[in-house]
């Protein structure tokens, strides 16, 4: 039975996109988290769960860091994005970074039943408004490279490294994730290594690049 987990912090967005999730795909079961903290712990408590559809700017999540987690946390889930942020090169950067789909929340009802029965059948989907000019958008082979970096680190090395970002020192970090300091040691010199990076500022830097402005907020200031 397939299991989806729909990850949105607003609830009429999420209930409406249960409702279409369900005409989609038949026997679907369905879960629902508000932030990324909250769907990082339902894919840890259930590895069945086959596709997540992500909002970019939700709670805990900045741009593509939460979509970088997900897919070095949990590689075997397949990810459609869900943004109001329709620019093509931001779709480009999306899918460089493992998305299975991208779905703009202009999208109708029709075209979210549409992407989860492709990316359900393991086929890459956009809408057909973007289809064009994400082709002709450039991949940059920083993305792609980082991407790769990312996807190298374990778990629990990807965790530590969103501590690091959020400015975390080695004592909180293992205080955080109820484990010794030198563990987290540990895991710092491995993600230097394969991030090719020299410290821990370097690499906070890494998972900062990721950031997006949210086209929502800018409407609202």
């Amino acid at each position: 039975m397939p299991l989806l987990l729909i990850a949105d912090d607003h609830p009429l967005f999420r209930a409406a996109l249960r409702q279409a999730a369900a005409d989609a795909v038949d026997a679907l079961q369905v879960r629902e988290a508000g932030s990324l903290d909250a769907v990082l712990a339902a894919l840890d408590a259930e590895p069945g769960i086959d596709l997540v559809l992500l909002d970019l700017h939700m709670p805990g999540n900045h741009g593509l860091a939460g979509l970088a987690a997900i897919r070095a946390q949990h590689p075997g889930v397949a990810v459609i994005v869900v943004s109001a942020n329709d620019d093509p090169q931001v779709v480009r950067r999306a899918l460089d970074h493992g998305a299975a789909g991208y779905l703009p929340k202009s999208a109708g009802l029709d075209e979210l039943r549409e992407a989860i029965r492709s990316v359900m059948a393991c086929e890459q989907w956009l809408p057909a408004s973007l289809r064009a000019s994400v082709a002709r958008a450039q991949s940059s082979g920083y993305d792609s490279a980082l991407a790769a970096r990312l996807a190298s680190l374990s778990p629990q090395q990807f965790r530590v490294l969103a501590l690091v970002a959020e400015g975390l020192l080695n004592k909180q970090i293992a205080d955080r994730l109820d484990v010794q300091e030198r563990t987290v040691k540990a895991h710092l010199s491995a993600i230097f290594d394969r991030l090719g990076v020299r410290n821990r500022t370097q690499a906070g830097v890494v998972l900062r690049e990721l950031e997006l402005s949210d086209p929502a907020r800018r409407l609202e200031s």
